[in-house]
């Protein structure tokens, strides 16, 4: 942070010995450094060229007055996009590096196929085979309120990859089923407490073979055969 800000300073000292030491006849002949060269890592190839050509105002544009807020705000349109770091290289090359979000799980809205990514936005998928392990969420869920579930899940000592299919209710309950047909009805309230608890039935040898486990009654277990 420190490197930044004295590069700036220094930047800034420049501009003003320069508009200081020059008249105005010469200061009508100043050529300052524009964008030449934008590199762009982090991407595949298609994708490279659909933000590329959406940043191409920024050819030839001054480095020095260039706002790297407005170029975020364009690129985090995208919503496939989750993080964007830029560097000006002076005196005419910007490095963009963008990290892609993750992809979470599945969803059907309105009969078309969505990935719902880490940054809590919807991708659109047209083939679901190229990441089937992938869980699917049944029911009208909100995108945050599935993250917010996500990360309790990721606090918890229940492993989230052993979703096979996710349930969501009006409600805002969820049961989960997991790869091995296991279905299991969780509570409202107290999420990561019966996370954690499943995670201990799950171990023994008596719930091996069940196909439901209901967690619905407070300090109740409920299993089927």
């Amino acid at each position: 942070m420190h490197q930044r800000i004295s590069k700036k300073i220094i930047i800034y000292l420049f501009l003003f010995s320069l508009f200081t030491t020059v008249n105005n006849k010469s200061l009508n002949n100043i050529s300052f450094p524009s964008i030449n060269s934008i590199k762009i890592i982090g991407l595949s190839a298609n994708e490279y060229e659909e933000i590329k050509k959406d940043l191409s105002f920024l050819n030839y544009k001054n480095i020095f007055f260039l706002n790297k807020f407005d170029i975020k705000k364009n690129i985090y349109s995208k919503n496939i996009i989750e993080k964007v770091s830029i560097f000006k290289i002076y005196p005419s090359e910007l490095k963009i590096n963008i990290e892609k979000t993750k992809f979470l799980a599945i969803i059907n809205k309105e009969g078309k196929n969505f990935y719902i990514g880490s940054n809590g936005k919807l991708i659109k998928s047209n083939d679901l085979n190229s990441i089937s392990n992938l869980p699917i969420i049944f029911g009208k869920v909100n995108n945050q309120e599935f993250i917010k579930f996500k990360n309790l899940i990721d606090n918890s000592n229940f492993e989230y990859k052993r979703i096979k299919n996710l349930f969501f209710y009006p409600s805002y309950r969820w049961d989960i089923e997991t790869k091995e047909g296991l279905l299991i009805k969780l509570p409202q309230d107290e999420l990561k407490k019966n996370l954690n608890f499943l995670n201990v039935l799950l171990k023994k040898n008596e719930f091996k073979d069940k196909k439901t486990i209901d967690l619905r009654q407070k300090n109740q277990v409920i299993v089927n055969e």
